[in-house]
């Protein structure tokens, strides 16, 4: 099942809102290789953009939220880094165990579902904040 962009992803921020579409294809491209048994093979390289890509849009998040004065900004970044410590602790596993089935599920349902509910809960937020400014 590939994730769709939707309206109820939109932050209102163009810059945010690609940077979302990337994370989300990352994804789909990894469900997509799951789908034709190549999933093992894409593990690495999907955690690595995963985690390498995260930290650059963060870094961008966070900068508009202090330039706009964003209220939660302290708790929006410790989301921010559990969520780096969680991408980084499955590519240790994968590391150590290398690529199993079990890893790709845990990295689908861990950084899929843990990004579509921040987005959903907590980036429209800082857009509605952004844009009231």
């Amino acid at each position: 099942m590939a994730y769709n962009w939707t309206a109820d992803l939109e932050t209102g921020n163009i810059t945010i809102d690609e940077q979302h579409k990337q994370l989300i294809g990352a994804l789909n491209n990894l469900l997509n290789s799951c789908s034709q048994g190549k999933g093992r093979d894409a593990l690495k390289e999907t955690t690595t953009f995963l985690y390498n890509y995260t930290s650059k849009h963060f870094a961008d998040e966070e900068k508009l939220q202090l330039a706009s004065k964003y209220p939660d900004y302290v708790n929006h970044k410790r989301y921010h880094e559990e969520f780096k410590k969680v991408v980084h602790d499955l590519m240790s596993q994968l590391e150590k165990d290398g690529p199993t089935v079990v890893l790709v599920g845990k990295v689908n349902s861990s950084i899929a579902g843990w990004l579509l509910n921040h987005i959903k809960k907590e980036d429209v937020k800082v857009a509605a904040h952004i844009r009231s400014k």
